[in-house]
């Protein structure tokens, strides 16, 4: 049987409503923004409130950050919607610089742990994937940093070193599969950092 987040997700406005039976989710919910009468794909906005009340925050986050990225939607459009506090939540936190979904779970769960954040940050003419606590680089590397590229990477992660910074670099393997060891190894490259007499920037 499909999980949850593949299988197909249908709303309606009330328990009343004829809804076919089947293997999907069913929301039943007032739409944030009006449908049209007989309308069968419903409007981006109401799909992300939707995906609020459905997926964990940071999933959400992931969905919602997409759109505005894509320039699917914009903050502006869906300010002006009836959010309730959870959907305020989330487009509170919403950044519009996290390049895949696993930078907008990275990012959340690095702001979750009270720590100053900037993703996709320009570090000494590069751009890096976050600067944590304007001392700290963590890169995410996915399949393609091989070859020329790995040279690139470790070049630029010499060129922070001799300039104060701290890189961490870990794959994307690791964001998805270890992350407690991956949080490990940034608190305590963080609390080493805290012991100089002074940090860059």
């Amino acid at each position: 049987m499909p999980t949850p987040l593949v299988r197909p997700h249908v709303a309606s406005r009330t328990p009343k409503s004829q809804v076919i039976p089947g293997d999907h989710v069913c929301h039943w919910a007032m739409p944030k923004l009006r449908r049209a009468p007989f309308q069968v794909v419903d409007h981006l906005e109401n799909a992300l409130v939707f995906a609020a009340a459905c997926l964990p925050t940071e999933h959400a986050l992931a969905v919602w950050e997409s759109a505005l990225r894509r320039g699917a939607t914009t903050r502006a459009r869906l300010a002006l919607l009836a959010l309730n506090r959870r959907e305020r939540g989330l487009l509170d936190a919403c950044s519009e610089f996290s390049d895949s979904g696993l930078e907008s779970y990275v990012g959340h769960r690095l702001r979750s742990l009270q720590l100053h954040v900037v993703p996709q940050a320009w570090v000494l003419g590069h751009r890096v994937d976050f600067l944590i606590e304007r001392a700290l680089v963590l890169q995410i590397d996915g399949g393609h940093h091989v070859g020329p590229q790995r040279d690139a990477d470790n070049l630029q992660d010499a060129e922070l070193a001799v300039n104060g910074y701290v890189t961490i670099r870990v794959s994307s393997r690791q964001v998805e599969r270890d992350w407690p060891e991956v949080q490990r190894l940034i608190m305590t490259a963080l609390s080493q950092l805290r012991a100089r007499p002074q940090l860059p920037g």
